[in-house]
């Protein structure tokens, strides 16, 4: 049995329970507003260069210092077997970053690379 109220604040109570169903649809349509703003990412998705990539973010300047001369970025896209623009992509702009694969084969052309540099700097 309920719990006896006065006639007068009958009303109160019902205003207030319409009022708390509106919060509550209110509160339900702005998490589903933020939810379309920032898309979840989902498990085992391709990652974007941002801040959520740190091993990517250190490895963009170690390239990129081999990559100042004229016609390096074509030789190493050559080897990547990828186009010119899109070594423009992963180093310049940071829009896209390579597959595991590609990351593999750059990791291994910058291990040449950065011993050859080595090499010449000692012989001088």
């Amino acid at each position: 049995m309920p719990p006896h109220t006065h006639p007068r604040l009958e009303i109160w109570f019902e205003i207030a329970e319409i009022l708390e169903l509106a919060a509550r649809e209110l509160a339900r349509e702005a998490r589903k507003r933020v939810d379309a703003r920032k898309p979840r990412s989902r498990r085992g998705a391709t990652l974007r260069p941002s801040m959520e990539t740190p091993l990517w973010n250190a490895l963009v300047p170690l390239v990129k210092r081999h990559l100042k001369r004229r016609g390096d970025r074509a030789l190493l896209a050559r080897e990547l077997d990828l186009h010119r623009a899109r070594v423009g992509e992963y180093f310049d702009r940071q829009s896209a970053m390579p597959d595991a694969e590609r990351t593999l084969q750059l990791l291994i052309w910058l291990g040449r690379h950065t011993g050859a540099t080595k090499t010449k700097s000692a012989k001088l």
